[in-house]
């Protein structure tokens, strides 16, 4: 699907806007410093503040080492681009963020990658397995939608948010690779790194070719449900409840980079 610029004056940008284009480029260069990326392909996109029907994402062929909060292309949920920009969006992208965005407006934002674990382990059979601590945060509480070729299908988008389903925040996209959903960018980050750590654990172990010690059923749910205890217990503020940690992982991203993601 191409994606047609609307030639029109951009409005002002107000601040809760800008906060989030900084976020979110600051999501893209640590997706890259964990080594998550894949060239100039996947996605993360975020909900314009006050909207439902526009999202940021990023531009289609620059590296995500390399973005920043001016860079972010902002279109709506029919692909129209809302401000000038020299840069185009990619369809696969439109097509996985704008129905997750469509149909789900608690997500503010979508984030997808291609890891090697991830891509393996949606690959296999049983997908994600209770089989490490990470993995148990997301115990049952993991989504499934079959493989279809690339995402280029408009038709694919219904299917995809009924497999995703009204509440949950993990959907392993099958023989493709990971998608998590976050109220705020922080959170929809913070996801997929433990999520792909489960997936980098899980295939250590399975190649180990050793028995797994199985954890049982009570304790797998238990440990899940202490993860999201802990989630808002550090604060009664949506927004900060990952501000600890996510405020330690900018640090990694801040002294290193030729350009800031802030700009």
């Amino acid at each position: 699907m191409a994606v047609h610029p609307l030639n029109r004056e951009s409005k002002p940008m107000s601040e809760a806007e800008r906060k989030v284009r900084i976020d979110l480029a600051a999501a893209y260069r640590l997706v890259a410093d964990f080594g998550m990326d894949d060239g100039i392909y996947t996605h993360i996109s975020a909900r314009v503040p006050g909207t439902q029907d526009q999202f940021l994402i990023n531009p289609f062929g620059m590296l995500f080492k390399d973005i920043t909060a001016s860079s972010l292309v902002k279109i709506d949920i029919d692909g129209n681009t809302l401000e000038e920009t020299p840069y185009e969006v990619n369809p696969a992208g439109f097509i996985i963020h704008s129905a997750v965005h469509s149909a789900r407006h608690d997500a503010a934002c979508v984030l997808h990658t291609h890891t090697v674990a991830g891509v393996a382990v949606s690959s296999l059979e049983n997908g994600l397995e209770p089989c490490n601590q990470w993995a148990l945060q997301f115990y049952h509480r993991v989504a499934y939608h079959e493989f279809e070729g690339l995402a280029l299908d408009p038709a694919e988008k219904e299917r995809l948010v009924a497999d995703l389903g009204s509440s949950k925040q993990i959907l392993i996209l099958r023989n493709h690779g990971l998608l998590t959903l976050g109220r705020t960018v922080s959170e929809a980050f913070i996801h997929m790194k433990n999520l792909d750590r489960a997936c980098r654990v899980q295939m250590a172990i399975q190649a180990s070719g050793r028995p797994v010690h199985e954890v049982p059923a009570e304790i797998c749910e238990r440990t899940a449900r202490q993860y999201e205890e802990w989630d808002s217990a550090q604060s009664s503020s949506v927004e900060q409840q990952y501000s600890r940690e996510w405020n330690s992982l900018l640090k990694r991203i801040e002294p290193a980079a030729s350009s800031s993601f802030r700009d």
